[in-house]
């Protein structure tokens, strides 16, 4: 999917194809909201801004390899949502296939979730990091911090509609709690990406 183009990319999407769908978008969100928070970083650099070059620098380095992760979870979800097709392709003639067939549903099922999962951990450390540029970032540029903002809000909130349609396949106890536990921090994301965009919006309204 790196390697695609955007149109490429659109037109696979938009095909009747299981994948990709909207958990690689939602991943390709993230990974927006990382490159903005880059570029606003590279944005903020030079003498008028020395006092924080370190702290930039750390944010920019950060933000890089996050759209990298961001990335490759895009790719983990399309490969996660092909297991589970695959799964719902195995044979189930005899009660040892049919319990074979439900095992490995399960298990691709419980799969299928995790990149969404860890999509919504990554979003909360892109929303870390536009939090502590937008005090200091450029403010020729600060409307970004708001764009990256909203990338990372729509990648959060995919990503949870993504779990939750998997919660039914899995039985798991330990594993549900840890989806149902990411699934639920989502509002809190959403309100933190409010929250910046705000602070954008006022700043812009002076």
């Amino acid at each position: 999917m790196r390697n695609d183009t955007i149109e490429g990319f659109l037109h696979t999407l938009a095909d009747r194809v299981p994948a990709p769908g909207g958990g690689a978008s939602a991943a390709l969100h993230a990974a927006q909201a990382a490159a903005l928070v880059a570029m606003v970083a590279r944005y903020t650099d030079g003498p008028k801004y020395a006092e924080h070059a370190e702290l930039v620098h750390k944010i920019r380095d950060t933000a890089d390899q996050l759209r990298g992760e961001a990335l490759s979870l895009a790719e983990d979800d399309v490969a996660a949502f092909t297991a589970v097709t695959e799964a719902y392709r195995l044979p189930k003639g005899d009660e040892r296939l049919a319990a074979e067939r439900t095992i490995a549903i399960e298990a691709a099922t419980l799969g299928a979730a995790r990149p969404p999962e860890a999509l919504v951990h990554l979003v909360s450390r892109v929303l870390a990091l536009a939090e502590d540029l937008l005090p200091i970032g450029n403010r020729n540029v600060i409307s970004d911090v708001a764009a990256a903002a909203e990338a990372a809000r729509a990648a959060a909130t995919t990503a949870r509609v993504n779990i939750e349609i998997n919660l039914g396949g899995i039985s798991g106890t330990a594993a549900r709690a840890e989806l149902v536990a990411a699934a639920d921090s989502v509002d809190r994301l959403a309100e933190r990406a409010d929250g910046l965009t705000a602070a954008v919006r006022a700043e812009l309204a002076r």
